[in-house]
């Protein structure tokens, strides 16, 4: 009894140890999840923790004033393209930064307006709130000014892509935006680039040119400019050719001695201050007609309900921000996660667009400022929200005799890269047409048609592209290079021999309904069609049993039996008890294509999947098989040869053995079934088939 309460005390004190193990491990697991979560959906926990003030603080602040004073300039410049009053642009450069400052994963990309995306809001705005004419039938309008009613739909829009970027972000959908390659969104914006250029001359000749949305819209606006060119503003013309002139120039320096300047020239910065300062000089707006940016307020509104076409921006602004933010990820060594970023840009543009703020994303120019300054993480961007704040509440008045006409030089300056992407094109015709196809289908539909429905050509030209490299594969029949166990394609290198007797194909992608009947096809380029041989022995056949029922054909024995062919599908030849030599001469001038082979070998290496349509196509093996050519399988994933099996693909004719690992080990096998004949057998093989009278 005493060893019975000793066993059970020992027993219950391990199980209560146990359960206490459990549940502390429990709320470890507990805890650890949670703090996963939130450094998940707040990075800025993650990169704080590891922070150096000593080492990085010092760089953060030198970046974050150069990245401010170039967000101010591009907020004022970046406006004008969405037609809309120029400080908006800048609250563009304050509120999202806020936000993504907590939320965001990238520690080097400048959040604000984009010129693209500042176009596409235009192209909206326009469209609801015209230039002349009366705007859209919108409720929310009534008691308006027309610039109120354009804040109104920018802000709205703004809102509106910030929604599409949250769901997507929480939806974990993230993934979307690999299907804008890299060559589309070249491409677009690119289209987009001119689109900004011929947006900007009416401020760079001081025109006044009503706006307009739609297909061919950038030829009506050409039309517009044409016609008033008479009207051009010298002042206007001047200053900008001057600052366009200086910008790019310096911007050469910058580039050309990157390595031994600190800090990159603020060209723009400077030429501001300085148009600033001649325009207030000489009264340029009431001496000269010059039109200026004007009186920023000092109030910040809050947002109000309104419009659509948020999407494509949202998808846009993304993949752009994505893209610029894994280039300084691989630079940098640390990690960014697409939907963690989709919601930092979604809740950084409703932020935005409640105080009506341009839609926000980043700009290459812009991070590469923040990024080339020493900026070390989010830090600078926020150091350069505050810049943009003392300038909105502060300084903002000595911005008003600001000409806008360079503004629009200071956009068309800043074109440069995005307008020299066209270089692109001879190179991708040359290495890859289909590519080379959706950059210039994307750009031409994009520049006539408008940018959204050029997005969506280029999306469809994409997905044809996709269907099209899928469906018609390059396929190829494959050779050994002497002296190794090497195949590659026999058209790609010299020194390279085919095994006699065996073709080796290719099948470099997936196999489905829509693609089994070009492979099918392109099985005859190893010479010949199995199915259209089978019928001519099988017509052979038929023709030779009634030669033997005459008496007009005398049976001679067979030398070789391992020729023998089972021909019992789909005509029954028991009534022909003799092995025919199919590479011989046949009698009474009966004509059957030669098989120069005896083995094909399959290459499933890169073949991922299978479907029911592809594995009632693979059955076409039977043809070769019946025709005495060996099929053999190899590099084959184990998932598709379970589903084989499942799908009763096997049967007497087509058999698990087939399949090998590599090429090497089925040609092997194949070496040692078909020993390869010597030189001394080739030539008494070409002299017998030269003197042979017999064809069994």
């Amino acid at each position: 009894a005493d060893l019975l309460l000793e066993l059970s005390t020992v027993v219950l004190t391990n199980i209560v140890l146990e359960l206490n193990t459990f549940f502390q491990d429990s709320l470890m697991n507990k805890k650890l999840k949670r703090r996963n979560t939130a450094i998940s959906l707040l990075p800025i926990i993650g990169w704080m923790k590891t922070y150096s003030f000593k080492d990085w603080l010092l760089n953060d602040i030198l970046s974050g004033v150069s990245t401010g004073l170039v967000a101010v300039l591009q907020g004022l410049a970046f406006s004008l393209l969405a037609s809309i009053p120029t400080w908006y642009g800048l609250y563009a450069a304050f509120f999202p930064v806020i936000m993504y400052f907590f939320l965001g994963t990238s520690r080097h990309i400048s959040v604000g307006s984009f010129p693209v995306l500042s176009l596409m809001v235009g192209a909206v705005v326009t469209r609801l709130v015209p230039d002349e004419g009366l705007p859209a039938n919108i409720t929310a309008f009534e008691g308006l000014t027309k610039e109120e009613q354009r804040v109104l739909v920018s802000a709205s829009l703004t809102f509106l892509v910030g929604l599409f970027q949250l769901g997507m972000g929480l939806l974990q959908v993230g993934f979307i935006v690999m299907y804008l390659s890299d060559t589309l969104i070249s491409g677009f914006t690119t289209a987009a680039a001119v689109h900004i250029l011929i947006s900007q001359l009416k401020f760079v000749l001081g025109l006044t040119v009503p706006g307009f949305s739609g297909p061919l819209s950038i030829i009506y606006t050409l039309e517009s400019v044409f016609t008033q060119i008479t009207s051009t503003n010298i002042h206007d013309l001047v200053t900008s050719i001057v600052v366009m002139v200086m910008v790019l120039g310096v911007k050469e320096i910058n580039d050309r001695f990157k390595s031994k300047l600190k800090v990159p020239i603020p060209i723009e910065i400077i030429m501001t201050v300085i148009a600033c300062g001649v325009s207030y000089a000489f009264n340029f707006s009431e001496n000269h007609g010059v039109d200026v940016v004007g009186k920023i307020p000092n109030t910040l509104q809050v947002f109000q309900m309104a419009a659509v076409d948020a999407f494509p921006i949202a998808i846009v602004g993304f993949a752009v921000a994505f893209a610029v933010a894994k280039v300084y990820s691989v630079k940098h060594d640390y990690v960014i996660d697409g939907n963690q970023e989709l919601i930092a840009f979604g809740a950084s543009n409703i932020f935005g667009g409640a105080f009506k703020s341009l839609a926000a994303s980043t700009a290459l120019s812009r991070s590469a400022v923040q990024e080339s300054t020493g900026g070390k993480t989010q830090v600078a961007g926020l150091l350069s929200a505050i810049i943009v704040l003392v300038v909105i509440l502060g300084i903002g008045f000595l911005l008003e005799p600001l000409p806008k006409s360079v503004l629009g030089a200071v956009v068309i300056v800043n074109l440069k890269g995005m307008l020299m992407q066209v270089v692109t094109v001879p190179y991708l015709w040359k290495k890859d047409r289909p590519d080379c196809i959706v950059w210039v289908g994307t750009c031409l539909a994009a520049i006539f048609l408008g940018l959204d429905i050029g997005l969506a050509v280029g999306l469809g030209l994409e997905l044809l592209t996709v269907v099209f490299r899928a469906q018609f594969p390059r396929c190829s029949v494959l050779a050994n290079i002497s002296g190794t166990d090497i195949y590659r394609d026999r058209k790609d290198y010299v020194n390279i021999y085919e095994p006699e007797g065996v073709k080796i194909f290719r099948i470099p992608s997936p196999i489905f309904f829509a693609n089994i009947d070009f492979f099918r096809d392109k099985l005859k380029d190893v010479g010949f069609n199995p199915l259209r041989i089978l019928r001519k022995r099988n017509k052979a056949v038929k023709k030779m049993k009634k030669l033997l029922k005459k008496g007009e054909l005398t049976l001679t024995s067979s030398e070789d039996e391992s020729n023998m062919e089972d021909l019992d599908k789909p005509t029954d030849y028991s009534d022909l008890p003799i092995q025919v030599n199919w590479n011989a001469e046949l009698p009474a001038n009966i004509q059957v294509p030669p098989v120069n082979i005896h083995s094909l070998v399959l290459d499933f290496s890169v073949v991922s999947f299978l479907d029911i349509s592809a594995l009632k196509g693979l059955k076409a093996i039977k043809e070769f098989i019946r025709i005495n050519v060996d099929v053999y399988i190899v590099g084959c994933d184990p998932y598709i040869i379970e589903k084989l099996r499942n799908c009763k693909f096997f049967d007497d004719e087509i058999k698990t053995s087939i399949f090998f690992l590599t090429i090497h080990d089925a040609m092997l096998f194949i070496n040692e079934s078909h020993p390869p004949k010597t030189v001394s057998e080739k030539v008494m093989k070409t002299f017998g088939d030269c003197t042979t009278e017999t064809f069994f």
